[in-house]
């Protein structure tokens, strides 16, 4: 299983007007994993999750998943060979109860988002894979609330649950505990475990107990490149990622708060 890459980057570059923020990035995410993209602000973390789910095209360099060259693909293409995103925005229909949002995903999954004019019952075949599904994330006590209603680490989970009703085989998660109070991002934090024992996951995250306690694998980036890789122990003690942290007020990597 070491050498089963299901991510690969290859000398990846995005320019913008001369402005290199992604510079020659080469990532080998595993299967199986849950891999960190770390770094202090403007490092490049979100143009490179940007470039991978095609939402900006490269530059320069080469985007392969499952040993597929996807670099020329568009994001509908990407995401359904299995490249989920979670957005750092809670992307949940706020009006529509916790139980119909992963029913959305679902008929997603199936193709038939479109189909209006269908009946209603047609939908009541996804009712059990929803109710599970909200089961994994810890939310079936919640299923008849409206979305609007659930507290800001719920609704995270919810989105979790909405990722993964899409059958993701990398779920690519942005600052999924920006903004949350300590027993929220705790939530998250097992949660997003929890649903990576039978996938895999690349994540940007600032805060450090959750990248510590969590992640395989650390990629750090600094003014787009990466100057270190590895498990935390590692990567904490690096003299170049210590100096590129020095005086950002983003990342405490002793493991103070995020």
């Amino acid at each position: 299983m070491a050498d089963d890459v299901i991510l690969e980057t290859r000398g990846l570059v995005k320019e913008f007007k001369g402005f290199v923020a992604v510079d020659g990035v080469d990532l080998r995410v595993q299967r199986g994993q849950i891999h960190a993209l770390i770094g202090p602000n403007g490092a490049g973390k979100t143009t490179c999750f940007n470039l991978l789910t095609k939402f900006l095209i490269p530059t320069r360099g080469q985007i392969l998943f499952e040993g597929q060259d996807i670099t020329k693909e568009k994001p509908a293409q990407i995401a359904r060979r299995g490249v989920i995103r979670s957005f750092q925005i809670s992307a949940t229909f706020p009006h529509l109860t916790v139980l119909e949002n992963v029913r959305v995903a679902l008929q997603r999954a199936l193709g038939t988002s479109f189909h209006f004019w269908k009946s209603e019952r047609t939908l009541e075949s996804l009712h059990g894979r929803a109710l599970e599904l909200l089961d994994t994330v810890g939310l079936r006590d919640v299923a008849g609330h409206v979305t609007v209603e659930l507290p800001y680490g719920r609704k995270r989970a919810l989105e979790i649950a909405t990722t993964l009703a899409m059958d993701p085989k990398l779920m690519l998660l942005d600052e999924p505990t920006q903004g949350m109070g300590h027993e929220d991002v705790e939530l998250v934090t097992q949660l997003i475990k929890k649903v990576a024992a039978n996938r895999t996951v690349l994540m940007v995250e600032h805060n450090m107990n959750v990248v510590s306690s969590i992640a395989d694998t650390i990629t750090v980036l600094a003014r787009g490149a990466v100057i270190a890789e590895g498990p935390y122990e590692v990567v904490s003690r690096n003299p170049q990622v210590l100096q590129a942290y020095m005086g950002s007020e983003d990342v405490e990597l002793q493991g103070a708060h995020g």
